[in-house]
């Protein structure tokens, strides 16, 4: 007889794999697992062309497998596209404690060191697509921010 795969169980692997661009949040946090059942994991990247998407498949195959679950299958789906949306509180507040700037819809970011509002985006492109690069004003350290999409 063949035992049932507890969905809670595969969360809870699923929550300890790091982002590999960004160590302190899990594929959870970001929202890049979109949905789990006994038999799938489904997955979406940030980006369709994240340069990341094969290291966190391989990494999420890997956890799996260290616990025991190797017949669940892992599907990679672009629609509907990944959104900023999906991050979760926690993840939120980890990014923001790593230095960088969460997504906000508000025209100026919020400084991860000191705080402030006072911040300038100097380049829409960041240390990886998902992010762009700002300074704070106030303390004058850089910082990344979090793109909306």
């Amino acid at each position: 007889m063949v035992e049932a795969i507890d969905t809670e169980a595969l969360w809870q692997v699923l929550e300890s794999v790091p982002d590999p661009e960004i160590p302190v949040v899990s594929v959870v946090d970001l929202g890049i697992v979109r949905a789990v059942t006994p038999e799938l994991v489904t997955i979406t990247p940030t980006y369709t062309g994240c340069p990341a998407t094969q290291v966190i498949e391989r990494d999420i195959r890997e956890a799996l497998d260290a616990a025991g679950f190797r017949e669940v299958a892992i599907e990679t789906v672009l629609s509907p596209p990944w959104t900023t949306d999906w991050i979760s509180e926690a993840g939120k507040a980890r990014l923001e404690d790593y230095g960088i700037a969460p997504p906000s819809a508000a025209l100026t970011a919020t400084c991860p060191q000191c705080g402030s509002t006072d911040t300038e985006e100097l380049s829409r492109f960041g240390s990886t697509p998902c992010k762009a690069q700002w300074r704070c004003r106030a303390c004058l350290e850089p910082f990344d921010r979090f793109k909306c999409h």
